[in-house]
C-alpha cells in the first residue's frame, strides 16, 4: 500500500497544494497528516485528493472546530496517539509528538509523527521504522517536506517540495528525493 504522509502545514497554502500535486502524482492510496494544519481555511486544498485522508491533530491547531468540520467530507482527524492495519498487516501508529510514545508497549511496525519539523526516517531499538515527514509549511527551516511510504516492502523516502516545483518547471538541479 502506497501512503502519502505529511505534517506541519502551518496554513502554508502552496505547500499544501503542493503535497496535495506528489501525493496524486504518486497515485498514493491514503494520506497520514501528523498535526499542525492550523486553521480551517487550510482544508480546501486537501479537497483535491485522489484518496482518504486521516489525520492526527497537533498542539498548535487554532482552530481545532473549524479544522474538525472540514475534514468531515475529506477523512478523518482525531488526537493523537491513534493506530490502525493496512489491508497488508502493517501496523501504523500516528501522533504529532513521538514523546507521546514515551513507554508504549503498543505493537506497532510505523510511527509517523512530527512536531520537530525536521525530516527523519529512522528504526528504534525495536526495529519499527519512524518517520517524520518534515515541515510541509518550510517556515521553520526553508526544506518542505512530505515523505512517500511504501508497507509491502516496507520503505519510504523524503520528498522536498521546492526540489519537486523546481523540477516541474524544468529547472532542475537536483533530484526531487532526498
Amino acid at each position: 500500500m502506497l501512503l502519502g504522509l505529511f505534517a506541519d502545514a502551518h496554513d502554508h497554502l502552496d505547500h499544501i497544494r503542493t503535497a496535495v500535486e506528489v501525493f496524486n502524482a504518486h497515485q498514493c492510496e491514503l494520506v497520514i497528516f501528523a498535526g499542525d494544519l492550523v486553521s480551517s481555511f487550510a482544508v480546501p486544498p486537501l479537497r483535491q485528493l485522489n484518496c482518504p485522508i486521516l489525520a492526527s491533530f497537533g498542539d498548535n491547531e487554532g482552530n481545532k472546530i473549524g479544522v474538525a468540520a472540514g475534514f468531515k467530507i475529506l477523512g478523518q482527524i482525531g488526537e493523537p496517539p491513534f493506530g490502525f492495519t493496512t489491508p497488508d498487516g502493517t501496523r501504523i501508529v500516528v501522533t504529532h509528538m513521538l514523546r507521546s510514545l514515551r513507554g508504549a508497549e503498543g505493537e506497532f511496525d510505523v510511527c509517523v509523527f512530527a512536531h520537530t519539523h525536521r525530516a527523519e526516517i529512522s528504526q528504534d531499538e525495536h526495529g519499527r521504522m519512524l518517520i517524520n515527514p518534515g515541515e510541509t509549511s518550510g517556515w521553520s527551516f526553508g526544506k518542505p517536506s512530505v515523505a512517500i511510504l511504501e508497507t509491502q516492502p516496507l520503505s519510504a523516502q523524503i520528498i522536498r517540495l521546492d526540489e519537486w516545483n523546481r523540477e516541474k518547471s524544468g529547472n532542475s538541479g537536483e533530484s526531487a528525493v532526498v
